[in-house]
């Protein structure tokens, strides 16, 4: 165990999470399926829900893993090596917000991304199990019957920190560094959902297994 880390390892940590969180997995998977690309149909998010806009839910479920694998190993990295590394709680919310933001704004698509709902899920899966699998059936439930994959993010990350608030002390013990960053990372996610919320607002959200166009 060492003592606090320097700046130049909290930096490069942040800057492995960020690039690790701007792999594409959607343009990836829809390259090596040789399906076009999902930029150019659909919403034009680089996302599993609108490569599923193809009719390939093997890609699509690909992507997801993908998109959450990432988000999950960046933080899970950070908090395996947190006692070596001297890496605090702080840190670790950082690294939580550098992948989320590298999937938002990769550098591998001029800073171009998708929504981040799989990067976040897999976020929260490494912080918490629990919180992320509430997060998932509030998810769930929201899609299931409304049938609006956007609306159903949306409901989700606000409920995210305020489950990891008052499940404190219940199912896990909250940290306010990861809470500020669970709450950052909905924000965030919100913000970047702002054209569905016209959409829905106005009545021409495309629902789930729709094939809107571009």
């Amino acid at each position: 165990m060492i003592g606090s880390p320097s700046l130049a390892l909290v930096l490069a940590a942040l800057a492995l999470a960020y690039l690790l969180g701007s792999v594409p997995f959607a343009v990836v998977v829809s390259r090596l399926m040789g399906l076009k690309d999902p930029r150019s149909y659909g919403s034009g998010n680089p996302g599993a829900t609108n490569v599923l806009r193809t009719g390939n839910k093997t890609a699509a479920a690909l992507t997801l893993a993908g998109d959450a694998a990432k988000g999950w190993l960046a933080v899970w990295a950070a908090q395996r090596w947190a006692p070596e590394l001297g890496f605090s709680s702080a840190t670790i919310a950082l690294v939580a917000v550098a992948v989320f933001l590298g999937h938002l704004y990769p550098v591998f698509l001029r800073f171009k991304g998708g929504k981040g709902v799989a990067t976040a899920l897999g976020v929260l899966l490494a912080l918490q199990p629990w919180l992320a699998l509430a997060t998932a059936a509030t998810w769930l439930l929201v899609a299931f019957f409304l049938r609006y994959s956007s609306l159903a993010a949306l409901v989700a990350a606000l409920f995210a920190p305020v489950y990891y608030v008052f499940g404190s002390g219940v199912a896990w013990y909250a940290s306010r560094p990861i809470g500020v960053a669970i709450g950052a990372i909905s924000l965030l996610l919100i913000y970047r959902h702002r054209a569905n919320i016209s959409r829905l607002l106005a009545g021409t959200e495309s629902r789930i297994g729709g094939k809107g166009k571009k």
